[in-house]
Formats: C-alpha cells, sequence, structure tokens
C-alpha cells in the first residue's frame, strides 16, 4: 500500500514546491494573520482601472481617514515593478500606515501569477480587506467605490454577532 501512497506524496510535495510564495505575498501573509485591520490592494501602474482609482484621490483620501489600518499596495503583473514613482505621485508611498511591494512574476505567460495568499487572482485592482487572519471582504473585479470602502472598513472593525435577534425557527 505504501507503494501506491509514495509516489501521490512525492507529487504532491513537488506541486507545492513549485507554488512557493514570492516575499511579497510572504509579507502579506505575516500582515494578515496580525489583530489589526488589513487592506491588501492589488494593482500595477500600467493598469488604466487602477490608475483611475489613484486620479481620483480616493485612496489617498482613505489612507488619511484611516491611520490605525494598514495598506499593502502590492503591485502584481509587472515583472517585479512596485509602482511606488506613481504611488508617490498621489500622495501614498509616504504614509506610515503604508507598505509597498511588487510580485516579481511576469505579466503574462505560464509564469503569470493567478493566485496570492491562497486566494485567485484573475483581475486587478483586487481589494481584500482582513482582521485577525479573516478575510472580511473581497472586491475582486475592478475599481473600488471608495464610501464602500470606508463602508467595509466600519463593518470589519465591529463585532459580528446575531445573539438576541429572532430566530427563524
Amino acid at each position: 500500500m505504501w507503494r501506491v501512497r509514495f509516489p501521490i506524496f512525492v507529487v504532491l510535495l513537488a506541486a507545492a514546491s513549485l507554488r512557493a510564495e514570492s516575499p511579497a505575498e510572504q509579507k502579506v501573509i505575516g500582515a494578515i494573520k496580525t489583530p489589526d485591520l488589513t487592506v491588501v490592494h492589488l494593482w500595477a501602474p500600467w493598469c488604466s482601472n487602477c490608475q483611475a482609482e489613484l486620479k481620483s484621490g480616493g485612496w489617498t483620501k482613505i489612507i488619511n481617514e484611516n491611520p490605525n489600518v494598514k495598506f499593502y499596495f502590492v503591485s502584481v503583473w509587472d515583472d517585479g515593478q512596485e509602482g511606488r514613482a506613481m504611488l508617490k505621485k498621489f500622495g501614498i508611498a509616504d504614509q506610515p500606515n503604508v507598505t509597498i511591494l511588487a510580485d516579481p512574476r511576469p505579466r503574462r505567460g505560464e509564469n503569470k501569477i493567478k493566485q496570492f495568499s491562497g486566494l485567485p487572482l484573475s483581475w486587478i485592482p483586487t481589494t481584500w480587506i482582513y482582521k485577525g487572519g479573516d478575510l472580511r471582504y473581497a472586491l475582486n473585479y475592478g475599481e473600488v467605490r471608495f464610501p464602500v470602502l470606508q463602508q467595509f472598513l466600519a463593518d470589519s472593525e465591529s463585532e459580528w454577532s446575531h445573539k438576541g435577534e429572532p430566530s427563524t425557527e
């Protein structure tokens, strides 16, 4: 029986080693495990949707209005470029609650990243909100509406409970 299971184990181990996290991904995984409210924003400087978010001033405003929230801007699909110059242009790069990272994988081809920190990645911008290691909200397809994001941040800080509500039975 072990002769059948051992090759399967070897294949699974090899597959896992091929999917090693990048340094940026490792930092994000560590950050989202903290009790802090953490926003992970996957973006790229060349992306017109990402540029539109920056030009609106929404990110700058929300970062300034939420100094206790940790923001991680992770440039993906940009061959390891972090986009710091663009973030600096919009007043984001030098904020104390902002960390800028870059995934080193390419924009196109077989090695293009399709998953980040255990979640699928198929579109940018993508924005995830974590609290205490739990994913609270995932905005996976397109530009953020900043009043909605602010509401999600507020909701993520609250205690979620249905105690005292009427039973459905």
